[in-house]
């Protein structure tokens, strides 16, 4: 198991080497310069603009700035923002809780609802139940999250006025006061990302499910007389889970991507907005340190889900 971890490690320095010089250079050809604004200011003389410029090695080769860059993040040093003044590092720091806070807690809401409801869909399929699940399923499949946001906006903020549509950092109150309206400006962003989620997840489930239900060693263990609770538990549902773990592993890195659009709709001080606002203001250092992240996160939840498969399935050896 340790072996395997090391190894797995190993090979992912490279995985993200690559990554990195693919979005290095996908950003250093894009048009647009982040120092352009310096350039139509007569307040700024053209000396400080070149200082300025030679001081971050704009003016050099593409090669000779990722090698600059890289032997900087390996110091720990991420760069310096153009518009916020601050490090780069620091910056995903201050916004990396919130998104963690609003994308963790709606995916463990999406599991809670698409496990039950999908298991249970599919040992009773063609069922009411399993005809208003899959129709709710669909819809929430099909209902973008920027659409869904607005609906939930129309309806529980501006004509229910039960919950705050703007996310506010600054909340005023303190102790149980604090939670309460830090959860209920949560909620709204939370449930748009689960519903989402949840309908995708469900009719994968489900999809998963009726596959191992059918196999022989299930028909056998119920002709052993275990209950059938225990048959589906134990025999059905550990391994319907492992094609379900692939698709969550490979999925979390793109809810990120979508809570860039939850994150602008509700104004989420999140690394989402973070992001948005990078690019609309041309920060390249901080684009590059958030997409670096994310291409973090897709290396570690697969090494994640490697681990998750041979605790499902024992026959699964590491080696």
């Amino acid at each position: 198991m340790s072996r395997y971890l090391i190894r797995r490690l190993l090979i992912a320095v490279p995985s993200l080497l690559g990554i990195s010089l693919v979005l290095f250079t996908m950003l250093a050809l894009a048009p647009g310069d982040p120092f352009g604004e310096l350039a139509t200011n007569p307040a700024i003389p053209p000396s400080v603009q070149a200082s300025l410029r030679l001081k971050f090695g704009l003016d050099d080769p593409i090669p000779v700035r990722y090698l600059h860059w890289l032997t900087a993040m390996a110091h720990g040093d991420w760069g310096f923002s153009f518009v916020s003044r601050m490090d780069v590092d620091k910056l995903i720091l201050q916004r990396l809780p919130t998104t963690i806070g609003v994308i963790g807690a709606s995916q463990i809401v999406a599991l809670l609802i698409a496990l039950p409801v999908g298991v249970y869909a599919a040992t009773r399929p063609y069922s009411i139940f399993d005809q208003i699940a899959s129709t709710f399923a669909l819809m929430g499949f099909s209902l973008p999250p920027f659409f869904t946001g607005l609906v939930f906006i129309l309806v529980f903020s501006v004509g229910l006025n039960w919950f705050p549509f703007v996310f506010r950092s600054d909340l005023s109150a303190s102790g149980l006061a604090w939670w309460w309206e830090e959860f209920k400006q949560c909620l709204m962003p939370i449930t748009v990302l689960a519903t989402f989620q949840a309908a995708t997840w469900t009719r994968f489930v489900r999809s998963a499910v009726l596959d191992v239900i059918r196999l022989d060693y299930v028909t056998t263990a119920r002709s052993k007389g275990l209950p059938e609770s225990g048959v589906v538990l134990k025999h059905i549902v550990r391994n319907a889970l492992i094609p379900v773990v692939t698709l969550i592993a490979l999925q979390l890195p793109i809810v990120f991507s979508g809570a860039i659009v939850t994150e602008q709709i509700f104004r989420v001080p999140g690394i989402g907005s973070l992001l948005i606002s990078a690019i609309l203001a041309n920060d390249t250092p901080v684009i590059m340190g958030v997409t670096f992240v994310f291409a973090c996160l897709v290396v570690l939840f697969n090494l994640m889900a490697d681990l998750i498969y041979g605790w499902l399935d024992p026959r699964i050896s590491y080696r």
